[in-house]
Order: C-alpha cells, then sequence, then structure tokens
C-alpha cells in the first residue's frame, strides 16, 4: 500500500505508516484522564494528533524527533484534520523511508547554493560583495543555510528551505528591481539574502523543527544583528576599508521590518525603498509557497476547492477540472 502523506488525509481514514514525533505532551482532561498530544509529520507538512487515555509511560516511550509507528484514523474536528492514535511506537529502522521526510533532494539544495554565490558574487558594490563573500567564506553558515527551514509551519517549512526562499526572494528582486531604477537592487539583494538569515540559528533542525533557546529568547531579527555586525568586521578586515555606518544602518532597517506590521514581528515598519520591496517580495514567496502546498496537498481530489483553512477565513481555488 502506497504511503499517504499527513497534509493529504480524508475524514474517517485508518492510518498505520511512520511519522516524525514532535511536541508532545501530556495534558489532563475534564474528567481527570489524561492525553497524550502531539505533532505527527513527514516531507508534506504535520498533523495534529491524539491518544486518550495516555498514560506517563505513553509519553516517555518516545521522544520529540523520533520516527514513530502509529496506528489510528483520522478525523476532522471543527474544520481541522487530526489523527487519533490507538498505539504509537517508536519506528524500527528497517520501517522507516528516509525520502518520505525529505522534501529537497541534495542535488536541488546544490543548485540552490550555486544560484545564491552566483548573484551575491554579480553585486557590484564594491562593499556589499565584500559583505557578501565574507558569508560565502563561512563554511559552518553554509552548511547550516543548505539545511535549515525558514520557518516551524507557515512556509518552506523542511530542511532546505530557508536557502530556497532566500534564492527565491533573490531571483524576486533581479525581476523587480530593473522595473523601478529608484531601487538600489545591490541593497535589495543583500536584504534579501539576510532577511532570515540568522534562522540557520533560531531553529533546531536535525529532526524535528523546533526553536533554539537563544531562538526562542531573541527571534531571528535580533539575533540578525549580531551576526551582521561580526560579519561587517571580517569585511572591514578583507578590505582594508571602514564599512559604511549608514549603509549599515539600511541594512539592519531591512531585516527588523521585512515583516512589514508591528502585529506581524516587525520592530520597525519599512521606512526605505528597499525596506518596502523586501517586505512584499518576501510575503509574495511566503505566500505562493505556502497557499501551493495546501492545494497540493489538499485531499479533496472529487473537487475543484479544498477544504476550508479557519486561520486563513476561506478556501482555495485549486482550478477546474479536465472537460
Amino acid at each position: 500500500m502506497s504511503r499517504r502523506y499527513a497534509t493529504q488525509f480524508a475524514h474517517n481514514e485508518h492510518v498505520q505508516q511512520v511519522f516524525l514525533a514532535s511536541d508532545k505532551n501530556l495534558r489532563p482532561n475534564r474528567n481527570g484522564n489524561y492525553y497524550l498530544q502531539l505533532q505527527l509529520a513527514d516531507r508534506s507538512g504535520s498533523i495534529d494528533a491524539r491518544l486518550w487515555n495516555a498514560s506517563e509511560r505513553d509519553y516517555k516511550d518516545f521522544d520529540n524527533g523520533d520516527y514513530v509507528m502509529i496506528d489510528g484514523s483520522t478525523q476532522l474536528f471543527q474544520g481541522n484534520m487530526q489523527l487519533i492514535i490507538n498505539s504509537i511506537r517508536r519506528a524500527r529502522p528497517d520501517e522507516v523511508d528516509e525520502g518520505d521526510f525529505m522534501v529537497r533532494q541534495p542535488a536541488e539544495i546544490d543548485q540552490y547554493a550555486k544560484r545564491l554565490a552566483e548573484i551575491l558574487r554579480g553585486i557590484k558594490t564594491p562593499e556589499l560583495r565584500n559583505l557578501a563573500e565574507c558569508f560565502l567564506m563561512d563554511e559552518a553558515f553554509m552548511a547550516k543555510l543548505t539545511r535549515a527551514p525558514a520557518g516551524m509551519k507557515n512556509h518552506h517549512a523542511y530542511q532546505g528551505g530557508l536557502l530556497e526562499h532566500v534564492v527565491s526572494v533573490m531571483e524576486l528582486v533581479l525581476l523587480v528591481a530593473p522595473r523601478y531604477p529608484q531601487l538600489d537592487s545591490d541593497k535589495l539583494l543583500i536584504g534579501a539574502f539576510l532577511h532570515d538569515a540568522s534562522k540557520v540559528d533560531e531553529l533546531s533542525y536535525e529532526r524535528e523543527i523546533s526553536y533554539t533557546d537563544e531562538g526562542q529568547l531573541l527571534g531571528h531579527m535580533v539575533m540578525a544583528m549580531s551576526l551582521l555586525d561580526a560579519k561587517i568586521i571580517e569585511a572591514e578586515r578583507l578590505s582594508g576599508e571602514p564599512f559604511p555606518k549608514s549603509l549599515a544602518v539600511e541594512i539592519k532597517h531591512m531585516i527588523i521590518s521585512h515583516h512589514g506590521e508591528y502585529e506581524y514581528g516587525s520592530a520597525k515598519l519599512p521606512m526605505t525603498l528597499e525596506a518596502v520591496a523586501l517586505h512584499h517580495l518576501d510575503n509574495l514567496d511566503a505566500k505562493i509557497n505556502s497557499f501551493s502546498s495546501l492545494i497540493a496537498d489538499c485531499p479533496n481530489s472529487d473537487s475543484n476547492w479544498t477544504q476550508y483553512f479557519g486561520n486563513l477565513g476561506r478556501k482555495l481555488y485549486k482550478g477546474a477540472g479536465e472537460e
């Protein structure tokens, strides 16, 4: 039987297969009993799961980041699909197919890395090109960039997703900047490269995706300030010239304002043309990735519409079928 992925389930399906476990919690219910709540993930995304009448032993039988064998059934609850577990155990190595949990293959990631270097080395402003080179020469940073996801759930939430997202936004800059000569394309390219760069340390992603302590306490926009300062010092050492303070401030502004609104976590509203452009290009790529995944993974194969998404307040149109 072929595998069904986490985001493809319909209501009342029997499920017996391996998932990656995360976010497990043992919670009391109104009757004084306990239930186990967790996330079950594969390369398509994740699904909420429950084990009713759970015990401390059930909770301790596996760890976050373990592959687990699940037997259970799906249930649509308040518009969201969840998996009700009958039994759960650590999966044996022979039961795990790593391909079920890998969205991007190594060859694809290598191509993104090559394209990133190509774009950055095409920057004409010497100070910005030197700064970019300091990141490219940092083997530890680049190794993390090729593995990191762009987020926990919302978009590009898989290993290699951050690099894919960064390169996609930079490609958008190359398309849009020539249409608006008032934009400094080199500044905007650096902003696109660095806007999420500190997610390499904000998130943990060896198997499950979770926040590091530093990421939980500070967040990637705050963490980016110290990362950028350190690389500017390296760039000054490399070039023998001081890095313009005003340029450093503008780069930092793009990073801390790229979420666009205070309610979405921006420390500042975008106040430069490049910051305004970065916010919209970043949001465009994130939304297209997120919505495309929701449409592709929709279990309603006999409908032109997805199920209703409570967090979006809408269904999504998949397009008319073949006539």
